[in-house]
């Protein structure tokens, strides 16, 4: 169980310094790291919750994933939370910076 949660949190490091690496300089300056924790975070929540883990991929293997309409969750969430208000538009670029970690992996 410690190896998980171990294995874990290096994973998300790794993800985060994948993500903040990826992100152009002006939306870079907008979130820190711990932000970048909480989206990694939200993120997962909503995969699971939105059922896309569970899509059918299409002919090409393929699933279709909306970065904006998940950018736009991850706003309301943290509105929700209390966390900040965060634009969509700065998060799309974390939706797919946490994808493009996904594919390299």
């Amino acid at each position: 169980m410690e190896d998980d949660f171990l294995a874990q949190a290096e994973d998300d490091l790794r993800t985060v310094e994948f993500i903040r690496a990826y992100l152009p300089q002006e939306v870079k300056e907008r979130f820190t790291d711990d932000d970048l924790y909480y989206f990694i975070d939200l993120l997962a929540d909503y995969y699971v919750e939105s059922g896309l883990l569970e899509q059918e991929p299409d002919e090409e293997g393929y699933v279709d994933i909306d970065t904006e309409a998940i950018a736009k969750a991850i706003a309301e969430r943290a509105r929700k939370d209390k966390y900040g208000n965060f634009q969509p538009e700065d998060l799309i670029w974390v939706v797919q910076g946490e994808l493009e970690y996904g594919e390299q992996e």
